[in-house]
This record gives structure tokens, sequence and C-alpha cells, in this order.
């Protein structure tokens, strides 16, 4: 890959993920502090990447893949859903938001595979270049969230705007990234391929199925963490905490580097049992830290999110790929995908809405949340998903190419 090309993708993965970092770590804080929605209208919002999540892979199946190129696709996609988000960011009525919220979620959600596969297409050794790649969109969303922090902008609609903004621009962006051809001209795909059920064979090791059940459940606490850090440490008083969150981005990058080491040593089973078990750890953390002297607790929880999800989610990708036989490695990425990303997190995001309403009052000063009971409970479902991987899951040996 020539330096121009380089420089080119990196653009593109630093503003790709510069915008969803820029709304939707601190979407949460506008909504209830601002805009006084309930947990449960909070976490709908949240759960609206999900819903998308579920539809989008129909879409890029059927539509992206086979009649139009990734850029100009990427292109329309980010312009017009920087103009929807504008629209989102001046709404004030829970129903109006969330279906403009849903319309925009359903334009960002398709560009996420589709920035990858631009880049693949121009890679002759993905597993070499792509990492140094991708690596500039977690900056991205490492400097949306310093930027916004810093700007105090957290409880504004402000950063919908901003993100709408930096969309608009790598919209127009898109129209100079390297020409990518549809990559199935005249294959007319199924619902199995799209869905990746051809994958649903794999269920047949029980140790595969114990693996895409907890998968599952363990993204319903996950969901916690994502609708719900950035209000608590607000609401505690913690300063420029859209900023302090990135340092869980940064804790990612560490262990993304590091993450050969502890396979050699751990395997994979005990690396996502790491995984879960930091999940647990991190709210237990949170539960009891506060903005005085327990304050590193709470530093504590969001560095852990380099273990979170390296250890776990990372982990469980290459043990989908060595599980599954050559031909099914693509639909049991796709199955995952769509259970985890997809499924879990719209049902976390509901629960989690549930939770924090179910430990709320509403006072003369306003609505107090009990966030130590809060965040034991996402601890406990992680624990007890914990559990069943630790005495059910037995990764065996991988599968041979």
């Amino acid at each position: 890959m020539d330096y121009a090309t380089r420089l080119k993708l990196s653009a593109m993965m630093f503003l790709q993920y510069f915008v969803w970092g820029a709304w939707y770590v601190t979407m949460g804080t506008w909504l209830a502090e601002t805009l006084k929605f309930s947990g449960e209208q909070i976490g709908l919002a949240y759960g609206t990447t999900a819903l998308a999540a579920m539809i989008s892979p129909f879409f890029v199946g059927m539509v992206a893949d086979r009649f139009f190129s990734s850029e100009r696709l990427l292109a329309v996609l980010h312009v017009v859903g920087g103009v929807i988000l504008f629209y989102a960011s001046t709404q004030t009525s829970f129903g109006s938001l969330y279906a403009v919220l849903l319309a925009y979620t359903l334009c960002y959600m398709p560009t996420l595979a589709l920035s990858n596969s631009l880049s693949f297409h121009q890679m002759a050794d993905p597993g070499r270049e792509f990492p140094g790649i991708r690596v500039l969109g977690t900056i991205g969303w490492i400097v949306a969230g310093l930027l916004v922090g810093t700007m105090q902008l957290e409880a504004t609609a402000v950063p919908m705007r901003l993100a709408a903004a930096a969309s608009v621009a790598l919209g127009a962006f898109s129209l100079v990234l390297p020409h990518t051809p549809p990559q199935k001209l005249g294959h007319r795909p199924t619902l199995g391929d799209i869905l990746g059920l051809d994958a649903l064979r794999l269920f047949r090791d029980r140790s595969f199925a114990v693996f895409v059940i907890g998968s599952f459940l363990v993204c319903i606490p996950l969901q916690f963490y994502y609708a719900f850090t950035n209000p608590f440490l607000n609401d505690i008083g913690v300063s420029n905490a859209a900023g302090k969150m990135t340092l869980g981005q940064m804790s990612e990058m560490f262990f993304m580097l590091v993450m050969p080491w502890f396979f050699r040593r751990l395997g994979v089973k005990y690396m996502l049992l790491v995984g879960m078990a930091a999940w647990t750890a991190r709210y237990v953390l949170f539960a009891y830290g506060d903005n005085g002297t327990l304050v590193w607790m709470l530093y504590s929880g969001i560095l852990l999110h380099g273990v979170c999800y390296d250890f776990f989610f990372v982990t469980g990708q290459i043990y989908v790929d060595s599980k599954a036989p050559g031909d099914l490695r693509a639909a049991a990425q796709g199955l995952i995908a769509f259970v985890t990303l997809g499924v879990g997190m719209f049902i976390g995001s509901w629960l989690s809405g549930l939770v924090v309403d179910g430990f709320s009052t509403i006072t003369a000063d306003g609505v107090q949340r009990a966030w130590q009971s809060i965040w034991l409970v996402p601890a406990a479902g992680a624990g007890a998903v914990l559990l069943l991987f630790a005495f059910l899951f037995n990764p065996g040996r991988p599968r041979a190419s």
C-alpha cells in the first residue's frame, strides 16, 4: 500500500470513530440532565445502535455489496446521516428523538463494515497492515471525548452537532478515497448468507453453543457501561467525565498490543474468563467508588475497559475463527455479531434503563439515583455468566483450516 492510500484510510478511520465517540458517550447525560428523560427512555435511545446493527447486514448484503462502490456509498450515508443527526439534536421529546436517532443509526452502522471492507480491499496483507490503520479510529474516539469533556459540553446537544459536522466532512472526504467496486456483482445472497445461518450447525459443539449463549448474556450487563457511565460520573461530580472516560480507549490500545503475550500464557478459555471477571470487577468498583478518597476505584473501573473489550470480544472473534471451517468463518462471525452487537445489546439497553428507573426516586431537588444498587445489578449478571463459562466452556482444539 502506498503512503497516500495509507494516509487517506487513516483519516477515514479517525473521522469514522470521532463521529461515534463525539455523541455516543455523553448522550445519556444530555438526555438525563437537560431533557429529563427516564432511565428506560435513555436505555432505549442507546438501543437504536443495536437495532441498526441487526438491520445493517441486510443492507450491506443485499445492496452495498451488489450495486454501489464502497466510497460513494460511504459518502451518501455519512452526508445524509450528518443531516439527520443534526436534526436529532433539535428534538426535545422522546418519541421524535427516538425515531430520528434510529434513522441516523441506520445510516451510520453500515458504514462500520463498509469502512473495514474498503480498507481490506486496498491491502496486500490485511493482518499486518490493518491494525495500524484501525488504531486511528480509537484515537479519533479519544480525541472526541477529550474535546467534548474539556469544553464542558456533556449536558448539551452540541456533541451531536459536532458529530454531525464531522459526519458531513467525512462524507465529502469519502469521494477521494480509493475506488472500491461492488464485491458481489451477479451474486444474489440468501437470508442464510446475510445472517450467517449456515453457522448454526456449529451449535452441535456444546462449547461453541455455550460461547454463543454466554456472549449474548454478557452483552446485557455490558450496555450498562455505555449508556450510564457518563451520567453516573457527572451525577457524582466528576469533572471532565467524557475526557476521563477516554482512559478506557487508551487502555484498549495497550492491551491489544500485549494480547499475544497473554494468549501464549493463558489460552482462549482463561482469556475469556479474565475478560468476564473484568466486567464484574468494573461494576463493583463503580458501585463502591466515589468522587473523594475512593475516586481511584472509578479510574480503575474505566481503565479495565481494555481487558473487558480485548480479552472477551477480540479473543472471542479469534476463537470463532479457529472453530469454524474455512467455508463457515464469515457466516460464524456474522452470526456472533448479530447475536451480541444486535440482540444482546438491544436487550441490555432496555433492561439497563429499567434498572436505573427502579433505583431512582423523584425529590424536590430532582431525580436521585441509587448508583451503588444500580451497578451491583450488572456486576451480578456478569458474575453469573462468568460462572457459566468456568463450568461449561471447553474450547477444545482449533479446527484445521
